[in-house]
């Protein structure tokens, strides 16, 4: 197994097998850089390249990761063995030990300049539970469903890093009952836990991306939190679907994790019972889908843990959907899996699952309750996938307070 010479726990989850990267600055210099999670520290990639004569310091020195991101799969693989050695070769040391930061000093940001942003639907639990909640007298799932992911694109500007604090939207309301709608807050304000994927090397306009080069267009995985207002979206989204109920912030987490790092995630996805089309047909090849373990908390107390690899679509026919029209793919381009959620109501990745549409409030330690997030409330979301010999590789947190609507 390989080891490295920095004190890092045999239980950390950014140990020497995930080594996921971010981009920081510190107090002494608030110059943005790439930043490469390991133990309790964040080692300056750049900075450690220009040391040691890195025929890759121009990727690593730079404000984040869509230079390296841009490189493709070959390059990623190279600068990981890289990096891998600075931490584990003893001829290193002093190039590495002068440029570590720990973790606590260093400010996180945004990692990526985001391109194009697609939200997905892929969680058959979810989409049922949903459907029996708002359509109680049909069938859950839409006649689509099983035939295809459904996405829509979303709002890229609105990205924001883990620990932007979220402001109360504001917008148009009407509840069934109400004769017209009216204005104000958002009064049911809600999560969904998600996995990010993060788009590396881009696509010829015209050209689909087949689902079996799905690991060598996607860059990395990080963790998502899609903020909702669901009243408003309940009142907008007939007939064009998400729009302002979505589009005031989307949290991810500021570690990308690479796909390298991820070889002992990957798993069967679920049985499926409808045949899918050519494109998305993955039967009888490499496993696409994730072994990944969600934790949601609320104020600090666990509310919900949904299980990844119960998601129906996988990222790679995710990928192989959104450009089977022949839309291209960029660098920076960001995709979110759709609320995570499994069959047990602990498994349940948003509160209007958790609570079914408010009826069923979560308790908390307490002795309060939620049916929707209430003003200083916050909500953060860890994850872990299996590593090698027992180890679990960490995604971090995206976590985000709510602040009272402004004006």
């Amino acid at each position: 197994m390989t080891t490295t010479w920095l004190p890092v726990a045999a239980d950390s989850p950014f140990g020497i097998r995930n080594l996921p990267y971010g981009v920081f600055t510190t107090t002494e210099d608030p110059t943005p850089r790439i930043g490469v999670a390991i133990g309790d520290f964040v080692l300056d990639a750049g900075a450690v390249a220009q040391a040691t004569g890195s025929d890759h310091t121009g990727l690593l020195d730079a404000a984040n990761l869509n230079p390296l991101m841009a490189a493709g799969r070959a390059v990623w693989t190279t600068v990981r063995a890289e990096i891998t050695a600075w931490l584990t070769d003893e001829a290193y040391r002093r190039d590495v030990e002068a440029n570590l930061v720990p973790r606590q000093d260093a400010a996180l940001h945004l990692p990526f300049e985001v391109g194009d942003y697609v939200d997905f639907y892929a969680s058959e639990h979810h989409a049922s539970n949903l459907g029996q909640i708002f359509r109680p007298d049909s069938e859950p799932l839409t006649p689509n469903w099983k035939h295809m992911p459904i996405g829509y694109h979303g709002r890229s500007g609105t990205i924001v890093v883990s620990g932007t604090e979220i402001v109360r939207p504001s917008g148009q309301r009407k509840a069934p009952a109400d004769a017209a709608p009216a204005y104000g807050p958002c009064l049911r304000l809600d999560i969904e836990a998600e996995v990010g994927f993060v788009v590396g090397k881009g696509s010829e306009l015209g050209s689909p991306v087949a689902r079996a080069d799905f690991r060598e267009h996607v860059f990395g995985v990080c963790l998502v939190n899609d903020w909702s207002a669901r009243d408003i979206q309940a009142w907008e989204y007939v007939p064009l679907g998400p729009f302002l109920g979505k589009s005031f912030a989307t949290s991810v987490s500021p570690w990308v994790v690479p796909l390298d790092a991820l070889a002992h995630a990957w798993v069967e996805p679920p049985a499926r019972d409808v045949e899918p089309l050519p494109y998305l047909d993955d039967r009888g090849s490499t496993p696409d889908g994730l072994d990944i373990a969600i934790e949601v908390a609320l104020n600090g107390h666990v509310v919900s843990r949904p299980p990844f690899r119960t998601m129906y679509w996988t990222a790679a026919q995710q990928l192989a959907h959104m450009t089977v029209n022949g839309a291209s793919l960029r660098t920076g381009d960001f995709y979110a899996s759709g609320t995570v959620s499994g069959p047990e109501r602990e498994e349940r990745g948003a509160f209007i699952e958790l609570t079914w549409n408010g009826r069923d409030p979560v308790k908390l330690p307490d002795g309060s309750t939620r049916s929707y997030l209430e003003d200083g409330d916050e909500v953060a979301i860890t994850a872990t996938a299996p590593g090698p010999d027992g180890t679990r590789i960490g995604f971090g947190e995206v976590a985000g307070r709510i602040t009272p609507t402004r004006g």
